[in-house]
């Protein structure tokens, strides 16, 4: 009955008395049958999520059920209470218009616990008639197993690098742990340094209650994916938190003018050693690309066994991989056709997500292919060599070689004419010259020789000379080049450093600077633009966020710390690409 009413108030049908009309009563009918008909139609789509997976033993961690419309009825989450305690739900709600097209969304949250260690499942909820999809969740022993069981600190930090076989380019989620059982005003925590790796940080923090030798803390957590450039030993340095800590009193009238007594705490996490292996000598790739998943599959706009001649049809191919960064993803376009089907390939569609398990990239590629002649024509096979890092051995993606048929000419082709034939020009007989002027012929032929001979005398000696006088000075030319060459990389080294200098003071103006003297000298740039346009993807965007803040009209206090990092980072995939020893090529083009 609720959908049937949400039908009729959406056609704004109302209740007519019996003696003022019968077609009123008579669509009410209809409606009413329409909607019991199209009940399926109508169903609401309901979707399951955590905010983390795994958790542990008495963790609280949250449920989310989301809908893309009404749902038939308020949700039943007593099948919940077989494996988990519900400690708190809610239910907020969101719409939008996005060219032209209405969205909504219904959100119902549930914080749990569990005190059962394995595999469980998240069952179905009933939504009236509607209902959501189960979801599996893992659950491990808890913080018994963990270093926050040998302390009872007040407030502290764990931090914790997965997995354990690492290996060069592959994904490391780093994850940071807040553990704290009394009230903080405020707090800075340090963001983790690795030098020659790729940083991203992994969605939003998210908060939860678990209990430690007994203790219940307060936890806030965070994630970051690093992709380390380099084999060999790396060092995560220790992260620092420096937080306000409320003094454990009474509150008395003067909290009401925010004057409670806080105090300054610091804590230090621990380090974390990486042990990053190389790539093995087992892969036998192209390019080394090393990721938890990789997909690859292509469509097609129209019947590749109905083409014709003249019409184009557009391929699409997608390379989707789990657990790598979009850079790291290899074009897809670069494979050989015969010269009787010309491609036209479209630029690239790149997309990529921050979850809280790690990144996904995704690179589509859109080429139209315009055949020139009937018959059959083949595309080979598209092969992606790709190390798993979950099974540690090598995996081939692959799109199986495909042929396509192609009919006549189309209706709107052209029909091609034959070329015309030369005219053919009557010949007239030539004379032959009598005796003087088979003399004056000679005479010419003779004069032409001599000074031929002459000039290509002078040119010998001339060009000998040259060569004197370039192998008299070859030392002195070779050293001038490497004394400029010092100079350059002096000068780069010494505008990094102003760089650096003035990114941690948080200096626009001096970073701006530093940056048109680093640009000027590599890349031979006069402005920043045109210095972003020679850099990778972040990096060039911290640049033109730096010349928004100079010259925008809405400008802000600018932070330098994103500006470094990306630097570094840019940094660590130059040195990558450069090292011989190496196989890899770290990133392709966006």
């Amino acid at each position: 009955m609720k959908r049937i009413k949400s039908i009729i108030e959406t056609f704004d049908v109302r209740f007519l008395p019996v003696g003022e009309g019968v077609f009123g009563r008579f669509l009410l009918i209809i409606l009413m049958a329409f909607g019991i008909a199209s009940h399926p139609t109508f169903a609401a789509e309901i979707t399951t999520s955590v905010d983390r997976n795994p958790v542990s033993i008495d963790e609280s961690f949250k449920i989310f059920f989301t809908a893309s419309d009404t749902p038939d009825g308020d949700p039943d989450f007593a099948p919940l209470e077989q494996d988990f305690s519900i400690l708190n739900q809610g239910q907020s709600s969101s719409s939008s218009w996005v060219n032209g097209t209405y969205s909504k969304s219904i959100r119902w949250t549930v914080e749990a616990t569990t005190n059962k260690a394995g595999k469980l499942v998240i069952p179905a909820i009933q939504f009236g008639s509607d209902a959501s999809k189960p979801l599996p969740i893992m659950v491990n022993q808890g913080a018994s197993d963990s270093d926050a069981a040998n302390t009872n600190e007040d407030i502290f930090l764990e931090v914790k690098a997965t997995p354990e076989q690492l290996y060069v380019q592959s994904q490391i989620v780093y994850t940071i742990r807040l553990y704290r059982r009394v009230d903080v005003a405020q707090a800075e925590l340090s963001e983790p340094e690795l030098a020659d790796a790729v940083i991203e940080k992994l969605g939003e923090d998210s908060n939860f209650n678990t209990v430690v030798n007994g203790v219940s803390y307060l936890v806030t957590e965070r994630k970051y994916a690093i992709f380390p450039q380099k084999s060999g030993t790396m060092t995560i340095k220790p992260l620092s938190l420096t937080a306000a800590v409320i003094m454990d009193r009474q509150p008395d009238f003067r909290d009401f003018f925010g004057s409670r007594m806080t105090k300054t705490k610091r804590v230090v996490s621990k380090e974390v050693v990486l042990n990053v292996k190389p790539a093995p000598p087992s892969f036998t790739g192209k390019d080394w690309l090393a990721a938890e998943k990789i997909e690859l599959s292509q469509e097609w706009s129209g019947d590749i066994q109905q083409m014709k001649v003249g019409e184009p049809l557009t391929r699409t191919l997608t390379l989707h991989g789990v657990g790598t960064t979009v850079g790291q993803l290899p074009e897809l376009s670069a494979v050989k056709t015969d010269v009787n089907l010309k491609a036209y390939p479209d630029q690239p569609v790149l997309n990529e997500q921050k979850l809280a398990d790690g990144i996904t990239a995704s690179r589509q590629e859109k080429i139209a292919l315009i055949p020139s002649t009937a018959g059959k024509h083949i595309l080979p096979s598209i092969e992606i060599s790709w190390f798993n890092t979950k099974t540690q051995t090598t995996e081939i993606a692959r799109i199986p070689e495909t042929t396509i048929n192609v009919a006549g000419v189309s209706e709107n082709q052209p029909e091609t004419t034959p070329p015309p034939k030369p005219s053919v020009v009557p010949s007239t007989p030539i004379s032959k010259p009598d005796a003087n002027t088979q003399i004056l012929i000679n005479t010419q032929t003779g004069e032409q020789n001599i000074w031929l001979w002459t000039s290509l005398f002078l040119a010998l000696g001339w060009l000998l000379t040259l060569v004197y006088f370039l192998r008299k000075r070859p030392k002195k030319i070779a050293s001038d080049v490497d004394e400029q060459r010092l100079i350059t990389e002096t000068n780069i080294k010494e505008s990094i450093k102003k760089l650096k200098e003035a990114c941690a003071n948080n200096d626009a103006l001096s970073a701006k600077i530093a940056l048109l003297s680093w640009g000027k000298q590599k890349f031979n740039a006069n402005n920043l633009g045109a210095i972003a346009g020679c850099c990778g993807a972040r990096l060039r965007d911290e640049i033109l966020e730096l010349n928004q803040t100079l010259y925008g009209k809405n400008n802000s206090g600018w932070t330098g710390k994103k500006l470094m990092q990306a630097f570094t980072e840019n940094k660590a995939r130059e040195k990558s690409a450069s090292n011989d020893e190496s196989v890899l090529k770290p990133l392709h083009r966006l």
